[in-house]
């Protein structure tokens, strides 16, 4: 057994540094050059257009994916081996998204790039929702419920953006915009569940 506060510790360390390592990609080219007057500035500056998108859906994913944690409760003080070691699995793969976000800004018109970062975005999904079924003694109330149902969403997302990336790679990150209706879904979920 392990106490849970701990683990939880280490989650926020973590998400803060994934978080902060993200805008390290945020830079001027070298070899753009120093701007050399309010023009050239502003060019370099578009320049970075392709890697915002990325930086700002990551930042989006992973600040959601922290909130929706530590509103997830336990009336445990104390979590299993087998929910220990999936918790480190995820943060893992937390780990990995500033990488993946750096490929895909790089490198946007690139199928395996656009892969990459939707496959480290969805098995975070999947793993998180794994860790929801291990949790002693939740609380199943509805934000127990509301994440559920949006790592589903991010999980069906990515599964898509993965496919569209080989077939329209530029475009495929849109598939990621269905997470803005996770909470319609998460809603909708819930009136199910009171009828049924």
């Amino acid at each position: 057994m392990y106490p849970r506060n701990r683990l939880e510790a280490l989650t926020d360390g973590i998400f803060a540094v994934a978080m902060t390592l993200l805008v390290l990609d945020l830079r001027i080219p070298d070899d753009a050059g120093r701007p050399t007057d309010e023009a050239s500035l502003v060019r370099a500056l578009l320049a970075l257009a392709p890697k915002f998108l990325p930086y700002l859906l990551t930042f989006y994913v992973l600040g959601i994916s922290w909130l929706s944690l530590i509103k997830v409760k336990s009336r445990s003080e104390m979590v299993g081996s087998a929910y220990a070691k999936w918790c480190l699995l995820y943060l893992l793969l937390v780990t990995l998204l500033p990488f993946s976000t750096l490929v895909m800004g790089r490198f946007t018109a690139y199928a395996a790039a656009t892969a990459i970062y939707a496959a480290n975005i969805g098995l975070s999904a999947g793993v998180g929702y794994r860790l929801m079924s291990l949790l002693p003694a939740p609380v199943k109330d509805e934000h127990w419920l509301d994440r559920r149902v949006s790592l589903v969403v991010l999980l069906v997302s990515c599964l898509l953006t993965i496919a569209l990336s080989f077939l329209i790679p530029a475009q495929a990150l849109w598939a990621l915009a269905l997470n803005l209706g996770a909470g319609t879904a998460a809603r909708w979920y819930r009136r199910l569940e009171t009828r049924g």
